[in-house]
C-alpha cells in the first residue's frame, strides 16, 4: 500500500515518461500549478462538491428514515433489509449501463414514462447531454445505490439502545417523535458522524458512474476530480498531472474529514 502511495508523490514532481529509455524531467511544483491554474480542474471541484452536497444528506435522511421504519417492525424485517442493501453490494458497472439506458434521451425508460405515459414532459430529455440533468442522474445512482448502506449502519445503532429508555421516555410521557427527536437521535449522534465521514469520503471518491454515463462531457462540464484525473493520465498520458490532481483531491478529503471530526463530535452521556 504504501509504494504505490509513495510512487504517486514521486510522479507527480516529475514530467513523466513511459517509453523505456527515456528520462523523466524533475519539475518541481509545476505539476501542482498546472493543476491550480486549470478551468477544468475547478469545474471538476465544482461537480464534486455539488455531488456531495446532493448525495450526502439524502442519503444520511433516507437512511435514517428507512432504519426506523425497519426498527419499528418484527415481521419481514430481514426481507426489506436485505432488499434495500442490494443495490450496495450490486455492480457499480452494471447499474451505471442500466442508468445509462434508462436516463438515454431517445429511447430511455424515463423519457418514455415521462412522456409518453404521463405525459410531464413536453418533449424528450437529453438527461445525460445537459450538465445539470446529468449531474442529477449521477447523484440519483448515487442515493439510491448508497442507502441501503446508511440504512444498516443505523439500523445497528437504533438496535443497541436499550430498550428500558424507550420505555422511559414513553413514562414520562414522550410520543414518538419526542422519543426519536430528543433521545434517540441524540445517543446516535456519534454513528451518524462516522457515516457523513465515510459517505464525504466516497462523494469525493465518485468515479465509475460519470466515466460510464458522461465520460466527463460534453466538454469536459461533468468532470469530477477522478474522473478527470484518470483522463490527463491515461488519456493524455499526462501521470504528473494525474498525481498531482490525485494527491491534492486526498489533502482535500483528509482535511475534511478532520473538520467534521473536529466540529461535529460529541461526547454521549447514556
Amino acid at each position: 500500500m504504501l509504494y504505490p502511495l509513495a510512487k504517486a508523490v514521486q510522479i507527480s514532481f516529475y514530467h513523466w515518461q513511459l517509453m523505456p529509455g527515456r528520462t523523466s524531467e524533475f519539475v518541481g511544483l509545476a505539476n501542482y500549478g498546472a493543476v491550480l491554474h486549470d478551468p477544468i480542474s475547478w469545474i471538476a471541484l465544482r461537480n464534486t462538491v455539488l455531488y456531495a452536497v446532493g448525495t450526502v444528506p439524502t442519503q444520511i435522511l433516507l437512511g435514517l428514515m428507512v432504519a426506523i421504519l425497519l426498527d419499528s417492525i418484527w415481521r419481514l424485517r430481514v426481507l426489506f433489509r436485505t432488499l434495500y442493501y442490494v443495490p450496495v453490494i450490486t455492480s457499480w458497472v452494471v447499474v451505471s449501463i442500466l442508468f445509462k439506458y434508462i436516463f438515454s434521451s431517445d429511447a430511455g425508460l424515463a423519457n418514455y414514462v415521462l412522456h409518453d405515459v404521463l405525459h410531464v414532459l413536453p418533449k424528450y430529455v437529453g438527461w445525460l447531454q445537459d450538465v445539470p440533468t446529468a449531474l442529477f442522474v449521477v447523484g440519483l445512482l448515487g442515493v439510491w445505490k448508497g442507502v441501503g448502506w446508511s440504512m444498516l449502519i443505523f439500523l445497528a445503532a437504533l438496535q443497541a439502545i436499550p430498550k428500558e429508555l424507550r420505555e422511559q421516555a414513553a413514562a414520562d410521557g414522550a410520543g414518538p417523535i419526542k422519543t426519536y427527536t430528543r433521545v434517540i437521535i441524540p445517543m446516535i449522534a456519534p454513528v451518524m458522524l462516522f457515516v457523513m465521514v465515510l459517505l464525504v469520503i466516497g462523494s469525493f471518491n465518485v468515479f465509475i458512474s460519470v466515466y460510464l454515463m458522461t465520460g466527463g462531457g460534453p466538454v469536459h462540464q461533468t468532470e469530477v476530480l477522478l474522473s478527470y484525473m484518470y483522463h490527463q493520465a491515461f488519456d493524455y498520458l499526462d501521470f504528473g498531472f494525474g498525481a498531482a490532481l490525485s494527491n491534492l483531491l486526498a489533502v482535500l478529503i483528509i482535511s475534511l474529514s478532520v473538520l467534521q471530526i473536529k466540529f461535529l463530535r460529541r461526547e454521549v452521556d447514556y
